[in-house]
């Protein structure tokens, strides 16, 4: 006889019949409900997946695989995280046609463009409800009820926002959303998708009849359970005033920098994302001037290749100017003096690197 010991059974599976077994399932439903309570959904409607990524890819192709139409229509945006548009490259791959809106100077997409995309055809609309890369908020309320109004589903990824801002996905009408822990100060490699009832999706796993049949695998108990602490402790009333003093404070000191830029919509941005752009200066320099602050030019997923950013180039960036931008983040424990150090460390290095290049110094310390 063998024995999987742990003081509260977390470590014994959780589809077990035996006490242990019992004892895991036990703290996986009470993980699912913390989760359900931040994003105003019913507990069951959460499913368990690794992260954000499979669960944009369970969403869009579970959707399509379950739709028992031939002719078929996806609609989603030009800007969207690379797992929902490698995604829908795997779509079109298949003949499912696809329409890619386009965002404006600020990222935003109306309901309108989404009412205007519909056809008879169209099965699923994915639409990001914060920007990674810009932090722009989409208006994912009037969307979702743009797509009911033509019978269709409402895909979102709120990967960014859970957590940030309020999400009330079954108060606009969301049939699938994507969710992760680790941007919420959780575990990596947890994620959930919610499923609204009634919506219909074919598993991408086979092999066991976990997740209401939707996910097969045993379930990580300890990381679901992490996922669940995480989603109990974050209060967007009040975690997003607080980082949106601090994006502010941030911006307010990279403005001294001459010519600087701001990528995005400043009235309908997230608290958390600053993108800034700094004209005449090499990017990629300057990330490796600071690399002691945690920036980046874009979407980590996609930090191995040295193309521009998709989403600033499909804002009108030239590839100069997207290839000179930074995207800066705060979080629930980031402090003003953090900040402070980040402002200046830029600062200094953004005027020494336009001395490099006999320009006059962009910087004033004053």
């Amino acid at each position: 006889m063998t024995a999987c010991l742990g003081h509260d059974g977390s470590f014994e599976n959780p589809s077990s019949s035996h006490s242990g077994g019992v004892r895991a399932r036990r703290l996986v439903e009470e993980a699912r409900e913390r989760i359900a309570a931040l994003v105003n959904a019913a507990p069951h409607e959460i499913v368990f997946t690794s992260g954000a990524t499979e669960s944009n890819n369970l969403a869009i192709l579970g959707a399509f695989d379950a739709d028992p139409r031939t002719r078929k229509h996806f609609v989603t945006t030009n800007i969207e995280h690379h797992s929902v548009l490698d995604t829908a490259h795997a779509l079109e791959a298949r003949g499912i046609n696809v329409t890619y809106l386009h965002c404006d100077s600020e990222g935003v997409v109306t309901p309108e463009q989404v009412l205007d995309a519909l056809t008879d055809a169209t099965v699923l609309v994915s639409i990001m409800h914060v920007n990674n890369e810009i932090g722009v908020i989409q208006d994912i309320e009037a969307i979702a009820k743009a797509c009911a109004s033509r019978g269709v589903r409402l895909h979102v990824d709120a990967a960014q926002s859970a957590g940030k801002i309020p999400l009330d996905l079954g108060g606009w009408g969301v049939g699938l959303c994507a969710l992760t822990a680790h941007k919420a100060h959780g575990p990596k490699g947890i994620g959930a998708l919610y499923i609204a009832r009634g919506v219909a999706l074919a598993p991408l796993l086979h092999g066991g009849e976990q997740e209401r049949g939707l996910r097969a695998g045993t379930l990580a108990t300890h990381q679901i359970v992490g996922m669940g602490k995480a989603y109990d402790l974050a209060r967007p009333e009040r975690d997003g005033p607080h980082l949106a003093g601090l994006r502010d404070k941030l911006w307010r000191g990279l403005k001294r920098i001459e010519g600087v830029g701001l990528n995005g919509c400043p009235g309908r941005s997230a608290p958390h994302i600053l993108n800034v752009c700094f004209p005449g200066i090499d990017g990629e320099s300057l990330r490796l001037a600071i690399s002691d602050i945690a920036v980046s030019a874009g979407s980590a997923c996609a930090s191995d290749t040295p193309e521009p950013s998709h989403v600033l180039s499909n804002l009108g960036l030239s590839d100069a100017l997207a290839q000179s931008s930074l995207r800066l983040s705060v979080g629930r424990f980031t402090e003003a003096a953090d900040v402070e150090r980040a402002v200046a460390r830029i600062g200094e290095e953004a005027a020494r690197l336009s001395m490099l290049t006999n320009q006059a110094p962009l910087w004033c310390s004053s």
